[in-house]
């Protein structure tokens, strides 16, 4: 059995605040967390995307605040009904650079429950290695029609259209600080063909008529990569052709 409460102020003060939802709800982060909010409390965004360790951090100050990115395939089908079709781990870390006590525990508390936990000395690397995927990913199956991963890489040109946005992103990664080798490309190809027809949670939120993340996932991330000097015209593409996309959504 699942204890579910109605409202922040039903569940009251608590140690950790873990926030999941999608990145178009965060105009509710400080109505619907300082409630649950002592003073040693902690909050930790399991969201995707770019902007929200920043945007916690200004409410709640960075020294409260810690990240994950949640490397699995898991699809909302309804309100309570999950698919989960592909396990990966959990990177977590500090909003700061660096390694802490809270971190290792809060960690090893997410392994002990069986979720797979690992510890990221530099959040934003790890923030960034996701969008090799999501970026391209997420943003092509919405682009091109409303497709899945399996659809995209069997077209003629998916393959390519793929490849060529993630070197982008990796050089865009690079440009701001964070070592991600080329190799890690294919490392990501590798890891999605054998998926078979998955379908990225942002072209469901597009084909069902909901909003999409597209500040979070590839607006911010386009930002900071052309004031880091990186040439990223893929993206920029792709970016517009969303935010034409999404218009009225």
């Amino acid at each position: 059995n699942v204890t579910c409460s109605r409202s922040p102020e039903e569940i009251g003060k608590v140690d950790v605040v873990i926030v999941a939802w999608k990145t178009t709800s965060n105009h509710l982060y400080e109505e619907m967390i300082t409630p649950m909010m002592k003073e040693d409390s902690v909050v930790l965004t399991l969201q995707n995307g770019l902007g929200n360790i920043e945007a916690l951090s200004e409410i709640f100050g960075a020294h409260r605040v810690l990240g994950a990115l949640c490397f699995v395939c898991i699809n909302r089908l309804a309100p309570g009904d999950i698919r989960h079709t592909g396990g990966g781990p959990i990177a977590m870390g500090e909003a700061t650079p660096g390694v802490t006590d809270r971190l290792v525990e809060l960690a090893g508390i997410f392994e002990n429950a069986k979720v797979g936990c690992q510890v990221a000395e530099n959040l934003g690397e790890a923030q960034w290695r996701k969008l090799v995927w999501n970026i391209p990913f997420n943003g092509l199956c919405i682009t091109e029609g409303g497709i899945d991963t399996e659809v995209l890489l069997r077209r003629p040109d998916g393959d390519s259209k793929v490849r060529a946005l993630m070197a982008e992103v990796i050089l865009a990664a690079n440009a701001l600080g964070y070592q991600i080798e080329d190799e890690y490309a294919e490392v990501q190809m590798k890891r999605t063909y054998p998926m078979g027809p998955y379908r990225p949670s942002s072209m469901i939120d597009f084909v069902e008529g909901r909003e999409v993340e597209v500040e979070a996932i590839w607006g911010e991330p386009l930002r900071r990569a052309r004031q880091a000097g990186a040439s990223v015209p893929l993206i920029q593409e792709l970016y517009d052709q969303i935010c034409s996309l999404n218009k009225g959504l």
